[in-house]
């Protein structure tokens, strides 16, 4: 296996900063990028690392930050999108001006960063996107509907992708993983909503209490979510869509169940509107 340079949006905390611990432990290169470049503080002593502050949000920034790295490194092997936070409330408590943050970082930030990587992948004619969504891109829950559909748009973008870049010898894969130790439920990565209606105290009000019950209790070990990462780059057919903890898969196999068996249920009023 040869040295790949990996590119990390939000590799200060979390599952970005447990991902390029593991690339650099591996032995291969790393661009890391944050907000704050001092919060990368961490890799600065190893050479095989070159940190930058970066918003995704700002596409001039994006395109300043690939280029740096492919200046300092020749080429990028795998992008992976992990900056991302979450908001925390209904649907009709989430105020616009939220909305618009998470679908930016979340949606939009991807994108630009996507953007600036794919023509030096396509000029190389090899490369892989990692974009890392959620279970809950693969299903919605009471509270976290605004969420969850930046991760449905980032399942749909991945789709595409996979099939567009096949032909061009780069890959991309989305992750799904379920509830990981990390801080994604405190403060720091999570937006609870301004507003919160009493009449939803039974739906979204028991997720903001699950949150905060399950937080630092969750199940996945991120440090295997890492290792998991350098094993699907070093895949010769590396997987489309990758889902990663038992809760994932709990939820994709009960979803899968459901929409067959409503599918069924409905199958004959689906089917009597073709022209016949």
């Amino acid at each position: 296996m040869t040295q790949k340079t990996w590119f990390i949006t939000g590799a200060s905390r979390g599952i970005g900063a447990e991902i390029a611990k593991a690339v650099l432990k591996a032995g291969d290169q790393l661009i890391a990028t944050a907000r704050n470049k001092t919060d990368l503080d961490q890799f600065e002593s190893n050479p095989n690392v070159l940190t930058l502050s970066l918003d995704v949000t700002d596409e001039a920034q994006v395109q300043a930050a690939v280029a740096a790295g492919l200046e300092r490194f020749g080429q990028i092997d795998v992008l992976v999108n992990n900056a991302g936070f979450g908001v925390l409330g209904g649907i009709e408590e989430t105020s616009a001006d939220e909305v618009e943050q998470v679908y930016r970082t979340n949606v939009f930030g991807l994108l630009n960063v996507t953007r600036a990587v794919l023509p030096s992948m396509r000029q190389h004619r090899r490369g892989h996107i990692i974009n890392l969504s959620s279970v809950g891109g693969y299903q919605s829950y009471p509270g976290w509907g605004i969420y969850c559909s930046t991760k449905f748009a980032v399942e749909g973008i991945t789709e595409a992708l996979h099939d567009e870049l096949a032909p061009l010898g780069i890959h991309a894969t989305v992750v799904e993983p379920g509830y990981f130790r990390t801080n994604f439920l405190d403060g720091s990565s999570l937006q609870r909503t301004a507003i919160q209606i009493p009449d939803y105290a039974e739906t979204v009000g028991k997720t903001r209490e699950m949150a905060s019950q399950r937080n630092y209790q969750q199940l996945g070990d991120p440090t295997k979510l890492a290792q998991a990462m350098l094993q699907i780059v070093n895949a010769d057919t590396p997987p489309l869509r990758l889902p990663l903890g038992t809760d994932t898969l709990q939820v994709i196999a009960l979803k899968n169940a459901y929409v067959e068996q409503e599918t069924d249920q409905w199958r004959a009023l689906a089917e009597s509107t073709d022209y016949r």
